[in-house]
């Protein structure tokens, strides 16, 4: 035993130089559970085993399968079980389940973003891409929008942290999430799910597989999934913040021959997201809209409980977006038979086709009010009624080829290289309706195509040491057509502002390492590699002659440097991985402030300087008893910003309460003109919890004089305090939060049926998902009217499991 725990924390004290007294207590908290887990093992008697063993996880990171304590990389992976255990929907579910995913919400699925170790995309538009990619069946979505939307028929989720340009392109430079949808079944099978919840949200899933042939399986599946939301709408009594999905999948697998398989996955869906609205949660007394004398907001609020947790609202104008999906993939593969010079190798071919359009819609003024008949426009009545609104779309498509070859698993040199193409064509209008200073129309074209030559080995040069080495070479031709139409009230595709760019990029992506097996159930990692994302565009409202000019945005480039331990306990009853991490992001792409070639000062999107991540993450399964299964995550992550000398700022009264002034560190700057900008180094970056913990488990209850056994299930997840503005405003703060869940259940021993209940946020523990505040805007009185009087207010956007809630679920194997 003294041998292994000095193993152990030799690992780790390795990897952890110069501990900073906050971050003692983690780490002494890290070591203390790898220690137990080590003297769990060397003192375990082998006479108590009851032959509970882990089952091996497959994942396919590496774009071959491989056991993930083999992977030498930082891995979270949510299998069925534990995706089904948690009731997973969709991508908005999995921060509960990885504690290195968080999600940062827009006000529809196209300004969502995926954060991976606290780095996210903070800039939005169809001119820059996301930092985390979607990988589902080796295929990547083409616009991050549209992994918003269920999860169909999935069978397991991969969490790989890091950079991963090399093997998943120029859109992994924080991260990847890998998806892989269910098998066909090797005897015919149709299972269903039924599931609702007290809320009204509902779920009906049925999928059936099996032979058709001695050479042709099928799958397919179809689900329609809804919640209503948690706003209530006093306008029109309906609600709001929820989403409606109708999906089918299908799978059809071929095998012509005895070394050769092919496989068709079509896919569609039609989605509809009715959110993301933000209720006022404080405001001061007394404020009128746009300063308008007609319309104070007691009026034009009326009824809605503003305080915190409020989650009412006035909304005359839909919010959210109607999108649909359609493609589909086909791989081939060929596996070289014993006779040929490539004996064992398979050669794929993966090629996919997508399309993907979003209508979205946005009630600009956020009320039920007749504003635009107090507005004036140029010093007289708008000649309008109702209130101010926007209309837009996005389009994507998607072509994709890969052609690959993996050598076999067997010998001392291991390996995958292959051929990459992607072209993407993404389309984006808005139009600000219907008249004012806000008005504006604008369409937006941006292309990309891609063409890589990768690839990654493993060299085994001594024994049980091996040389990790990757390798991608990357070429990217870039563009973008934007169009300015004359902006509402006309209704006419009037050009008022034409601009076109070309551009061509070419660059390097890598990795290297060594991987050691220590002994069967140990192995340790180190890690460099590098990440690349392309060039960005600011296809936005804002884009000028002068802007583009200074256009494209260069591109981010990463560096990460990583370290880990796989360690298999207990006789593999148990299992616990740890990686530590430090990755710097340079030209990170963000909107901030510059100087244009007039003099004037404006906001666009260019490279900010530098953020770094670094911290330490544990993932652990312990089959405690045959019946009890437990499971936890942990991460540490600091995420700060290392170099944005003009970043935004945010805003607080003055000491008359009269006026508003610049907050924080803000101050005027003579590289910016002499504007107020905040200088935003070793801050910490939006909606990145320093330490994020989940803990699951269940207990599987024979009961052997009945026909079916029961179960119990436990979840929950902790998250220490995070902001979510980047100008770091201490009103976007939300505290630490812990949620827990609890489920019990019946299941049939034949496995014909399974009967859950499930109580969500069990202590009723309010939480949001962003905050926001204003100053001086929107809501004030000023001269003409009695004042002067700044109205502050803040919003919240509530969490999906806001507040407790009941779900029982049905599932059933015919």
């Amino acid at each position: 035993m003294g041998t292994l725990s000095h193993r152990f924390t030799t690992i780790l004290e390795t990897q952890m130089h110069h501990p900073r007294p906050q971050h003692l207590q983690i780490r002494r908290l890290t070591l203390a559970v790898a220690l137990a887990l080590a003297g769990a093992n060397a003192w375990a008697d082998p006479a108590a085993d009851d032959g509970a063993k882990l089952e091996s996880v497959i994942v396919t990171a590496n774009k071959r399968a491989q056991n993930l304590q083999d992977v030498p990389a930082a891995i979270s992976v949510l299998n069925d079980a534990t995706l089904q255990r948690n009731n997973v929907r969709d991508l908005t579910d999995l921060p509960a389940l990885s504690p290195a995913i968080t999600i940062s919400y827009g006000n529809q699925p196209g300004n969502n973003s995926i954060n991976m170790r606290g780095i996210g995309t903070y800039s939005l538009g169809i001119g820059v891409e996301a930092d985390v990619s979607i990988v589902i069946d080796d295929i990547p979505i083409g616009m991050q929008a549209n992994a918003f939307k269920d999860l169909a028929d999935v069978n397991r989720i991969e969490v790989l942290k890091g950079p991963q340009s090399t093997l998943l392109g120029k859109s992994s430079i924080a991260g990847a999430i890998n998806i892989t949808t269910k098998p066909i079944e090797s005897t015919w099978r149709t299972r269903t799910t039924t599931l609702l919840t007290n809320d009204h949200e509902f779920r009906a899933i049925a999928s059936t597989s099996g032979a058709v042939s001695d050479t042709v399986r099928v799958r397919l599946a179809a689900s329609r999934t809804g919640f209503q939301g948690v706003l209530d709408n006093l306008t029109n009594g309906g609600h709001l913040n929820g989403s409606y999905n109708t999906t089918v999948v299908g799978k059809v697998e071929w095998t012509p021959g005895e070394n050769w398989e092919v496989v068709l996955s079509p896919h569609a869906n039609r989605s509809n997201v009715n959110g993301y609205l933000s209720p006022f949660t404080t405001m001061t007394p007394g404020g009128l809209y746009q300063n308008i004398a007609q319309l104070p907001a007691s009026q034009v609020l009326a009824g809605i409980p503003i305080g915190p947790g409020n989650v009412a609202i006035r909304s005359d104008y839909p919010a959210g977006g109607k999108g649909r999906d359609e493609g589909s993939g086909l791989k081939v593969a060929y596996t070289f038979g014993e006779d040929s010079p490539l004996a064992g190798h398979v050669l794929s071919s993966i090629t996919s086709y997508q399309s993907y359009h979003l209508d979205d819609f946005q009630d600009i003024d956020g009320l039920d009010a007749d504003v635009l008949s107090y507005t004036l426009i140029n010093g007289k009545p708008s000649g309008f009624k109702g209130g101010q609104y926007q209309t837009g779309m996005f389009g994507v498509k998607s072509t994709t080829e890969e052609l690959r070859l993996t050598s076999p698993d067997a010998g001392a040199f291991r390996y995958v290289a292959g051929f990459w193409y992607g072209d993407n064509r993404l389309e984006r209008e808005l139009k600000k309706s219907p008249v004012g200073s806000i008005a504006s129309w604008y369409n937006a074209h941006a292309r990309n195509t891609s063409y890589a030559l990768f690839g990654q080995s493993s060299w085994e040069f001594a024994k049980n040491t091996s040389l990790i080495t990757g390798l991608r070479l990357n070429r990217e031709d870039t563009g973008y057509d934007f169009s300015r139409f004359a902006p509402p009230p006309s209704d006419t595709r009037t050009v008022t502002d034409y601009l076109t760019k070309k551009d061509s990029n070419n660059d390097v992506t890598g990795k290297i390492g060594l991987e050691h097996h220590v002994n069967p159930d140990t192995m340790v990692y180190g890690l460099f590699s590098t990440g690349h994302k392309g060039v960005a565009y600011d296809l936005t409202s804002s884009l000028t002659a002068a802007i583009a000019a200074n256009q494209p945005v260069p591109a981010e480039t990463a560096k990460n440097y990583e370290a880990g331990a796989k360690l298999s306990l207990l006789d593999n009853r148990a299992m616990l991985n740890l990686a530590v991490f430090r990755t710097t992001f340079k030209g990170f792409q963000q909107s901030a402030g510059f100087i244009d070639p007039d003099g004037q000062y404006r906001t666009t999107l260019h490279s900010i300087g530098g953020l770094r991540t670094s911290g330490l993450e544990a993932d652990a399964n312990w089959r405690v008893i045959r019946e009890l299964t437990l499971n936890a995550g942990f991460a540490y992550t600091r995420a700060i910003i290392t170099d944005f000398e003009n970043g935004p700022c945010y805003s607080v009264l003055s000491a008359d309460g009269k006026s508003v002034i610049p907050g924080g560190n803000c101050a005027p700057n003579p590289k910016y003109n002499n504007t107020n900008v905040a200088n935003l180094k070793g801050k910490t970056l939006p909606n990145a919890p320093k330490v994020k913990l989940n803990l699951g488990g269940q207990y599987d209850l024979p009961l052997a004089e009945r026909s079916f056994d029961a179960f119990f299930t436990t979840a929950y997840r902790w998250q220490s305090a995070t902001i979510y503005g980047l100008n770091q405003d201490p009103r976007t703060r939300q505290g630490a939060y812990g949620i827990a869940n609890i489920g019990l259940g019946i299941r049939d021993k034949k496995d014909k049926y399974k009967l859950s209940f499930y109580v969500n946020n069990l202590f009723d523990k309010a939480y949001a998902t962003g905050l926001g505040s204003s100053l001086g805007s929107n809501f004030s009185v000023k001269a003409p009217n009695p004042g002067p009087h700044l109205v502050n207010y803040t919003t919240w956007t509530p969490a999906r499991d806001y507040t407790r809630y009941f779900t029982v679920r049905l599932d059933m194997t015919f």
